[in-house]
């Protein structure tokens, strides 16, 4: 069943997930190139997180925190790509109220974990181009347990916003989401109670975020290039164009994640949100870590 009956209303139990679209010869090809991206995206971060475990020369401070990175990559994955495959293999594709809940969260609790690790891996870099005499006791095994502690802390808490918003919304009648997967806005869209000041806390929190960890790569990475485009070898121009390419990915996923999560959400429509999510769920998983890695 799709809902019971509280009262003179109809409460949704379930959910239809109407996906990316219904053009039969489009599914086809989306469905090839994202089960092809999919595989590659867990392969590669399963592979790169076993290599890091693995062998003793990548047991380093950054390292350390890129097996983190892929790990939520990968999570990020299998939360939400193998619900776009099913969407394009049946017509009616439903997810329970409390499954809904559990993929919206899990995405939402990576996410910011993947924030949180790219602040963390932005200082790194600062420390060890711009205080490197000093960068064993400032980036020790404990101050890297503390971040890790931080990211996750940090993570739970913007989580629980989400969490205590979509339980108090109430859902009757409609239950078709458009989307490919349960996210936050097109559920705040099914909801038949006043979401202005609900809707609002998860945008509140997950800006503060945004606004935290933007500020520290800002930071970083400005400093970073002040130090390395003083030096006069060719190495610090090497190291400024390994910047430039983590910069690039780390833009990419702040300005989309900004786009969907705190903006408000009159500012764009369902579908303009579905493309975006492709993009930062779907595309930017799969960038290589290594630009995200080099040094």
């Amino acid at each position: 069943m799709d809902s019971l009956v509280e009262g003179n209303h109809t409460a949704v139990t379930e959910f239809i997930l109407l996906g990316l679209t219904q053009d039969p010869d489009l599914r086809v090809v989306l469905f090839i190139i994202i089960l092809g991206i999919y595989l590659v995206t867990v392969s590669g971060n399963l592979c790169t997180i076993l290599l890091i475990r693995v062998s003793t020369q990548l047991h380093h401070r950054m390292y350390f925190f890129l097996s983190h990175l892929g790990f939520s990559d990968m999570i990020l994955s299998c939360s939400v790509m193998p619900n776009i495959l099913v969407n394009f293999l049946v017509e009616r594709n439903l997810v329970s109220y409390l499954g809904c809940a559990i993929q919206l969260l899990r995405v939402i609790f990576f996410g910011t974990v993947k924030c949180f690790l790219l602040a963390a891996m932005a200082y790194d870099r600062f420390v060890a181009i711009c205080d490197p005499l000093l960068y064993s006791s400032k980036m020790s095994s404990q101050v890297c347990l503390q971040l890790l502690a931080v990211t996750y802390i940090g993570s739970f808490l913007n989580t629980s916003s989400f969490t205590f918003s979509f339980f108090y919304f109430f859902f009757f009648g409609p239950n078709q989401v458009n989307h490919f997967f349960c996210d936050y806005a097109p559920l705040v869209k099914l909801s038949c109670t006043d979401v202005s000041v609900p809707a609002a806390v998860p945008s509140f929190t997950a800006g503060s975020v945004l606004v935290f960890t933007v500020t520290v790569i800002a930071i970083s990475y400005i400093s970073f290039l002040i130090t390395i485009l003083k030096m006069r070898s060719t190495v610090g121009r090497q190291k400024a164009s390994t910047c430039t390419s983590h910069l690039t990915a780390v833009t990419l996923f702040y300005g989309t994640t900004t786009f969907v999560y705190v903006l408000p959400k009159s500012m764009y429509s369902t579908d303009q949100n579905k493309v975006i999510s492709v993009f930062y769920m779907v595309i930017i998983s799969c960038c290589p870590l290594h630009l995200q890695s080099q040094e």
